[in-house]
């Protein structure tokens, strides 16, 4: 570094230059023309001048530009080629291979899952569980065989299923931007969450593996985690533990965890490695066509009632808002349509639950046990417009599969009106124009691909499904990331 002065420096006073004596520069002038090197640069000029005049009679191509812009053996891309390459634009996906401890032994052992039943047959047919039966008349004939009963805790199995199979995977980290960890998170302390004798350990023991061994991979150690990221498919707060007596696992509290985007069906919205997707319905499209067809079905549906509402009280909770919505839904009996999901008879929906939504105009979507429930999806893709009363039971959550604007596509009611008296659910509803729900409608209708995740693992063919919208976010949040250039360890 140049060290400064203590002392100021003198001004220099210049001295203008003299000009020139006339003889003098005819002199100089003589004298130059017949300097040899004149002779050189003029003939150095006059070369230069005919190269660009005889470029100009032909076309410039890339071949006259050498390597790497101009064309060489074995560079040539073709159509195809630049298509594939323009479609993974935004980075390419590298999957680790885990112990197997950490996934598919997990699924292996799918009969322990759950302390009081097996699970096998909710993670059967890669995750979508076993097809959906009862629904003859319920949907078009056609379509009967892309519904499912889809468990609402099954996101881990379906990404990590569709991303094997994704055009824009590479099997060379080298050449990867991202970096997926395909662990089964929320399977695997999923058995410990209700025992009572499980400890803080146990519900510990599958993170703190998992973590130890990611931490191990030269391309966690380069980014410290930054370009990772993992589906964890039950809520956050199943996974934020502060201390040993308390709920759940700590894993996102734990050492490693801090920098990796966490795909949940619920996110805290204050932790930005938290992204929201949708849960699980039961609809899984198997071409594009699947999915026009069920949305002109949902479109021309004739909805005989108003309003509906799929729940159970929480009887445990005080002044439990689902059991008042229950009550009131029962006492407006000629406008609101009530399925009453007392114990587990609605876990993965049933024909009821979806003919309930289908002949709605409006559903109410309450909070469930958190601040959201898979009961807002279910009811969204059968066309009905969903009355929320908590904020953070879905705008502040999926802002990346949701509209923009909220009051397009739903309606808000202040929750503590309704339990005063001063809202009445039936005449704020009913105070919308037929043309207003036909708009509101129709904003849902053409989202509902967002919503969905296509059967086929390499995804449909032109429509975008929630898979697609996801992975697509993570690889632009990672090159914002870059261009940030903020990060911290």
């Amino acid at each position: 570094m140049l060290s400064i002065p203590e002392q100021p420096l003198p001004v220099l006073q210049q001295k203008r230059p003299k000009s020139p004596e006339p003889l003098n520069l005819l002199s100089s002038l003589k004298q130059l023309i017949h300097h040899p090197r004149t002779w050189l640069l003029m003939a150095i000029l006059s070369l230069q001048v005919i190269l660009l005049f005889s470029l100009g009679t032909r076309r410039f191509s890339r071949q006259d530009l050498p390597p790497p812009y101009g064309s060489v053996a074995g560079s040539i891309v073709l159509p195809e080629q630049q298509e594939e390459q323009d479609e993974c634009c935004s980075g390419r996906v590298f999957v680790y291979d885990l112990p197997n401890t950490l996934n598919q032994e997990i699924l292996q052992n799918c009969d322990n899952l759950n302390p009081w039943s097996s699970r096998c047959d909710a993670l059967a047919n890669d995750g979508f569980g076993q097809p959906a039966k009862g629904i003859a008349g319920v949907v078009p004939e056609n379509l009967a065989p892309a519904w499912y009963w889809t468990d609402q805790f099954v996101s881990e199995v379906i990404f990590h299923n569709r991303i094997m199979h994704h055009k824009c995977r590479v099997m060379e980290p080298e050449n990867a931007t991202a970096f997926y960890i395909p662990f089964y998170v929320g399977l695997a302390v999923g058995k410990y969450l209700w025992s009572n004798t499980s400890t803080a350990q146990d519900r510990d023991r599958h993170c703190e593996t998992m973590l130890r061994w990611v931490q191990d991979q030269p391309y966690y150690k380069r980014s410290d985690g930054w370009d990772h990221f993992i589906t964890m498919g039950r809520i956050t707060w199943d996974f934020r533990r502060s201390r040993d007596l308390e709920w759940g696992s700590g894993c996102i509290y734990k050492p490693g965890m801090r920098n990796i985007t966490r795909l949940l069906i619920e996110r805290n919205p204050w932790d930005y490695f938290d992204v929201g997707v949708p849960y699980p319905t039961g609809f899984h499209p198997r071409t594009d066509a699947d999915v026009t067809e069920w949305q002109g079905f949902v479109r021309n549906r004739n909805r005989t009632t108003l309003f509906c509402f799929a729940g159970a009280k929480r009887s445990l909770i005080r002044n439990d808002f689902r059991g008042l919505l229950l009550s009131h839904c029962q006492n407006e009996s000629d406008s609101c349509r009530v399925v009453d999901c007392g114990g587990s008879k609605c876990s993965n929906g049933t024909s009821a639950i979806l003919e309930t939504f289908l002949d709605s105009d409006f559903c109410l979507q309450p909070r469930g046990d958190s601040f959201t429930r898979r009961s807002i999806f279910d009811c969204m893709v059968a066309g009905s417009i969903p009355v929320f009363f908590w904020k953070r039971t879905a705008y502040f959550q999926y802002e990346w599969f949701l509209p923009g604007e909220p009051d397009s596509y739903s309606v808000f009611i202040d929750r503590n009106a309704v339990k005063n008296g001063t809202a009445s659910i039936k005449n704020v509803l009913a105070g919308y124009s037929r043309e207003e729900v036909r708009k509101m409608r129709e904003k849902v209708i053409d989202y509902i691909p967002n919503f969905l995740y296509a059967k086929p693992q390499e995804g449909l063919e032109t429509v975008k499904d929630a898979f697609d919208i996801a992975l697509e976010g993570v690889l632009r949040r990672f090159k914002e990331q870059g261009e940030w250039g903020f990060k911290w360890k």
